[in-house]
């Protein structure tokens, strides 16, 4: 005859199953993501990557793989976009969903940095007074130092390049051209072929009067190659030139 469990072995069954995630992202899947991320200059594999994104979360909106990506497809967009409006709503996208999937998987790299990275497209639109007034530059700086203790190594040292760029962007008296420099170089010498870290060092040496120095660093950017990430290099070497500019018109 059979009996029925205890009453807490039910609960506690219950309880697995409401923890276990409904949908979990085959690794085939992830693999077309990238796939298609790693192909974003063509507008076909971005409407592609857009839709398959949106799809998948509708069935798992929990589901870590798939939240990071996404939110590094809007970062990746907001980078590229010219109208302020629009990095404002991309970047708070990016740093929203990232905010959620951190409560998900606290122990990973990439919403820490791509929070951090949300939040500093997002401040680039709506500028340095409102970012200081709101607290940004703390939440900003909590979730990249977050990533920098997970893993600074990530995406070629990423998170010290943000970090870099974060000590260039600042104000006076708060700006700290050596600190960025330093952390630019650091990564330069782990990750040589990453061409935005050149051209970040460039732009930081030309703001502390090393125009010489920084001409170098951004023919580095010109005559680099951009096959360890050809969408990304190709987007530096666009934004090589306006530094290269700055640098002529300061040595004429």
């Amino acid at each position: 005859m059979l009996t029925r469990p205890p009453m807490r072995l039910i609960l506690l069954a219950l309880c697995l199953l409401a923890a276990l995630p409904g949908h979990a992202a085959a690794p085939e899947l992830l693999s077309s993501l990238d796939a298609l991320f790693d192909k974003r200059v063509e507008a076909a594999s971005i409407k592609e990557l857009e839709d398959t994104l949106k799809k998948e979360l509708q069935a798992a909106p929990e589901d870590y793989e798939l939240l990071w990506r996404q939110a590094r497809l809007y970062v990746w967009q907001a980078d590229g976009a010219s109208d302020s409006r629009m990095k404002k709503v991309l970047g708070k996208q990016a740093w929203d969903l990232c905010d959620k999937a951190v409560k998900i998987a606290p122990q990973r790299v990439e919403c820490r940095y791509i929070g951090a990275t949300g939040i500093g497209v997002y401040a680039q639109a709506v500028g340095v007074l409102k970012t200081l007034r709101d607290g940004l530059e703390g939440k900003f700086n909590e979730r990249l130092d977050a990533a920098i203790k997970i893993n600074p190594d990530f995406e070629r040292g990423s998170p010290l390049l943000a970090k870099g760029r974060y000590h260039y962007e600042l104000p006076w008296p708060k700006r700290d051209l050596a600190e960025s420099a330093k952390l630019f170089e650091k990564v330069i010498a782990k990750f040589p072929e990453n061409l935005r870290a050149h051209c970040y060092l460039a732009e930081t040496l030309l703001a502390d009067d090393k125009a010489e120095k920084a001409r170098e660093e951004i023919l580095k950017v010109k005559q680099g190659s951009v096959a360890y990430d050809p969408a990304e290099g190709l987007r530096v070497q666009e934004l090589a030139k306006k530094v290269e500019a700055k640098i002529a018109e300061e040595l004429e």
